[in-house]
């Protein structure tokens, strides 16, 4: 039983939440880079946290339904379970509606500021940025799930802290890429 021993628990976690670190902080220098950008349109960074949060929260939902899943004897063709079908399409309904509901907000709370950009703009930020990380940051959920689990690894001490600081990274990513595509800065 050593597997459930502080060591053993330490042993598995301690590469990944390094590895994570490492990612955490050429996320903030990604930021950092377009530092400039951001301070000049401050809305953009009351969107920011909160995309981010959502690409890597709805992806370690995602990860912890596939995580017991698997641990359950998930098995068979991946493309035709409903298991996995049913949980990807739950998540992206829920983050697509977490999307358009942080539009409002932040559009509602950029009004009051005075610091506002339009209604429809903020709605496409939100959108195209936030399936952009749904997509990538799924399809690093399966992957990550799937192959910690056929080598040995428990997806729960590696699914959801990679996935959350991957979101954080694609998240980041998204949002540049996506205001550079409607040339918002």
């Amino acid at each position: 039983m050593s597997y459930y021993t502080v060591r053993g628990i330490v042993g598995r976690g301690f590469p990944v939440i390094f590895f994570t670190s490492i990612i955490g902080i050429f996320t903030g220098q990604i930021l950092n880079l377009r530092l400039e950008n951001l301070v000049a349109m401050p809305i953009i960074l009351l969107l920011i946290p909160a995309l981010i949060k959502i690409g890597g929260d709805t992806g370690s939902m995602l990860g912890a339904r596939l995580s017991s899943a698997l641990h359950m004897g998930l098995g068979g063709n991946l493309r035709h379970n409903p298991v996995v079908r049913n949980s990807v399409l739950a998540a992206f309904i829920i983050g697509e509606c977490a999307f358009a509901f942080l539009a409002v907000i932040v559009w509602m709370t950029g009004s009051i500021l005075g610091i506002g950009m339009g209604l429809a703009t903020l709605m496409k930020l939100c959108l195209i940025a936030g399936t952009f990380e749904l997509i990538m940051v799924y399809t690093s959920t399966l992957t990550i799930a799937f192959v910690s689990h056929r080598f040995g690894a428990d997806p729960d001490d590696t699914v959801i802290p990679l996935i959350a600081t991957l979101g954080d990274l694609i998240g980041v990513t998204g949002i540049f890429i996506t205001i550079h595509l409607l040339g918002i800065i």
